[in-house]
């Protein structure tokens, strides 16, 4: 398969497609980019763990160290939790995306719209449908995927890769964040 290609054969995504994150500069100069981003983190960020230490651990250094507000899904909540670490809210995932559609919602903090959105750890299909809707109904806002697999429907997305690979691109992500 492609690196740039959908895992979700029978799904177009249409002519507009994610730029492909080939290197973990990409993101961080897209994250120091953004004025006011957001994380949502789903349930799958668990189930990683490689040299010792889980994906949720790497991303909650990335959201320290980029002070990027975390809203997890389902059970992820304890998981952060039990590493001191305390999410701004609890929401389903679908529930985030139509919110992040809405222009006149102010954003969780109160702070008025937010410019990216950086989605991780959802079902692939979840994550393809909220992104697709995202991408249609509030296109001033810029997604990022920062997951294993090629997500066509958000702004950015690595492509697919190996966990191992992956994992190597996300402590660059966070290394690079504190230049």
């Amino acid at each position: 398969m492609p690196l740039s290609e959908s895992w979700l054969t029978a799904e177009i995504p249409g002519p507009k497609k994610a730029s492909l994150i080939i290197k973990p500069d990409i993101a961080d100069a897209i994250i120091h980019r953004a004025k006011h981003p957001i994380m949502i983190v789903g349930h799958g960020i668990v189930e990683y763990d490689v040299e010792g230490l889980k994906l949720i651990d790497y991303l909650i250094e990335l959201a320290t160290k980029a002070t990027i507000p975390v809203v997890v899904t389902a059970s992820t909540n304890r998981e952060f939790l039990n590493r001191g670490f305390s999410p701004v809210a609890l929401m389903p995932a679908v529930d985030i995306g139509n919110r992040l559609t809405d222009p006149k919602w102010k954003g969780i903090d109160g702070k008025g719209s937010y410019d990216l959105a950086i989605f991780v750890g959802l079902p692939y299909y979840m994550e393809w449908t909220i992104l697709s809707g995202l991408k249609h109904f509030a296109p001033a806002l810029k997604t990022m995927t920062l997951d294993c697999v090629y997500q066509p429907n958000a702004s950015w997305s690595f492509p697919n890769s190996t966990i191992k690979d992956w994992i190597v691109n996300l402590k660059g992500i966070v290394e690079g964040l504190g230049d």
